[in-house]
C-alpha cells in the first residue's frame, strides 16, 4: 500500500471523524477526533479475537508505517510554526519569566523526577527498562501540549495571563524536550549506562541555542523577502517553502529545528507585520495556516490513536502505563507548585491560577512520536504502553474538564 493511499485514508477518517462529532457528539474538535479514533482502534484490537486475519493486515500495514518520522520530519515543523505564527508575542514577553522557568527548567526536573520513580518501579515488576530508558520517557512526555486545550481556556474566558502561560510554555517546552530526548537518545544508542554530561550539555547547547539563533536569521530572512513584494500566491508559497527547507537545514545541521519554527512562526506573526504583508496578504497567510494546523492536528490525532494496535499487550505493562499517568501528575504539581512557593516573584500565581495551570498541562502527539522512534526493545513497549495511556487520560480526562476547571476559577 503506497504513501497516497494511506493518506486517503487518514484523510477520509479526519473528515468522517470531524463531521461525527460535529454533528453528533459536540466535543472539542481535537478530543472528539482523538475520541472517535481510540474507538476505533480498540475495535480493531478486539478484531484479534473475531477476525484475526484482517487483524493481522492491519497491525502489519501499522507497523509497517513509519509514524514517528511522518510526525518529527514532516509534520512537527508546520505544526509549531502555525501555532507559534498566531501568538500574540506581547502576551507572550510578559510571562517570559515563568515560561522560560516551566519550559526549561520545569522540563529538566520534570524528567529527572519521572525517571527517579519509574526505574524503580519497573525493577520491581522485572521489566528490562534502565534508568537511561526512564530519563528517555521522562523528556519525551515531559513537553505540554496547547493544541486540545487552547480554544476551551478561550471559551472559559480565562485571563490572557494564564492562557499565555500555558500557550508559551507548550511552544517552549517542545523544543527543549526534544533536545533532551536526542541527547539521551544518543548516549543509548551507544549503549552506555552511564551518561557523559559534558556531552550532553554540549549537544544541548549546540541544538538549543543554535535553533533559536537560526530561527531568528530564517525569520528575518523571511520577513525581509516578504517585505520586498507584494504577491499573496508568491508569499505564501515562501512561508512554506522556509518552513520545509529550514526544518531540513536545522536536521542537517543538528540544531533543534522545533525551537527555530518556533522562533521563526513568532518573528513573523508579531514584527512589524503590516509593514511586510499588505492586508490581502496577511488574511491569506493567517487563514493559510489556521487551515493547515486544522488537517495535521486532525491527522495527527487520528494517527497516534492506533499505536495501540501494533503492541503486544502484557499485564506488567498496563501496571506501568497506569502508574505512569500518575507519576506524570506528581511531576506536573511539583514543577508549578514548588516555584511558585520558592520563587514568588517569578511566578506569583494564586492558587487557583496554578490548578489551572497544572490541569492544562496536556500530551499530545509529540511523545507519540518520540517514543516510537525507540530502538526496537522490550523497553520500547513498555514506554509505549505508559507514553500512550498518558495521551490518553491526559486529552480525554484533563481535555473534557479544563473548561469546568477553568470555569469554577473565574466564578471564584
Amino acid at each position: 500500500m503506497n504513501a497516497y493511499f494511506l493518506l486517503v485514508i487518514l484523510i477520509s477518517l479526519s473528515a468522517a471523524f470531524a463531521y461525527i462529532n460535529h454533528r453528533f457528539i459536540k466535543m472539542p474538535f481535537v478530543i472528539g477526533l482523538f475520541f472517535l479514533s481510540t474507538i476505533l482502534s480498540l475495535v480493531i484490537v478486539s478484531s484479534r479475537i473475531w477476525d484475526f486475519q484482517h487483524y493481522l493486515f492491519v497491525k502489519n500495514l501499522i507497523a509497517k508505517t513509519d509514524l514517528s518520522y511522518v510526525i518529527l520530519d514532516i509534520m512537527l515543523g508546520f505544526l509549531l510554526f502555525a501555532g507559534s505564527l498566531h501568538t500574540p508575542w506581547n502576551e507572550i514577553k510578559k510571562q517570559w519569566k515563568p515560561i522560560s522557568l516551566f519550559a526549561i527548567g520545569g522540563v529538566i526536573a520534570s524528567t529527572i523526577i519521572i525517571a527517579s520513580i519509574l526505574y524503580p518501579l519497573c525493577g520491581w515488576l522485572e521489566l528490562p527498562v534502565s534508568f537511561i530508558h526512564c530519563l528517555v520517557f521522562g523528556a519525551l512526555i515531559s513537553p505540554t501540549d496547547p493544541i486540545a486545550v487552547l480554544g476551551i481556556l478561550t471559551k472559559a474566558n480565562v485571563s490572557k495571563r494564564i492562557e499565555s502561560t500555558i500557550v508559551g510554555e507548550s511552544l517552549f517546552n517542545d523544543g527543549v524536550g526534544v533536545v533532551i530526548f536526542i541527547a539521551l537518545l544518543e548516549t543509548l544508542k551507544l549503549g552506555n549506562s552511564h551518561i557523559d554530561y559534558g556531552h550532553f550539555a554540549t549537544l544541548f547547547a549546540q541544538e538549543a541555542i543554535g535553533g533559536v539563533f537560526f530561527g531568528l536569521v530564517l525569520g528575518y530572512l523571511l520577513y525581509w523577502l516578504l517585505k520586498s513584494i507584494d504577491n499573496y500566491e508568491t508569499e505564501v508559497l515562501m512561508t512554506i517553502a522556509f518552513v520545509m527547507g529550514g526544518y531540513s537545514l536545522c536536521a542537517y545541521f543538528h540544531l533543534s529545528g522545533a525551537l527555530a519554527m518556533v522562533i521563526m512562526g513568532l518573528f513573523i506573526g508579531n514584527y512589524n507585520q503590516t509593514k511586510a504583508m499588505s492586508d490581502t496578504t496577511l488574511e491569506y497567510v493567517h487563514k493559510f495556516w489556521e487551515l493547515i494546523d486544522v488537517i495535521l492536528n486532525a491527522i495527527l490525532f487520528i494517527s497516534i490513536a492506533f499505536v495501540v494496535v501494533v503492541i503486544d499487550f502484557k499485564s506488567s505493562y498496563f501496571i506501568v502505563g497506569l502508574a505512569a499517568i500518575i507519576i506524570v501528575l506528581v511531576s506536573r504539581v511539583l514543577i508549578v507548585w514548588l516555584p511558585n512557593l520558592l520563587t514568588p516573584r517569578i511566578t506569583n500565581f494564586k492558587s487557583k491560577e496554578a490548578r489551572l495551570i497544572i490541569w492544562g498541562g496536556l500530551r499530545g502527539g509529540l511523545s507519540i512520536a518520540l517514543v516510537l522512534s525507540l530502538p526496537d526493545s522490550e523497553a520500547k513497549q513498555v514506554l509505549i504502553i505508559a507514553t500512550y495511556t498518558c495521551v490518553v487520560f491526559s486529552i480525554l480526562v484533563q481535555g473534557l474538564t479544563i473548561g469546568k476547571v477553568a470555569a469554577k476559577m473565574a466564578q471564584n
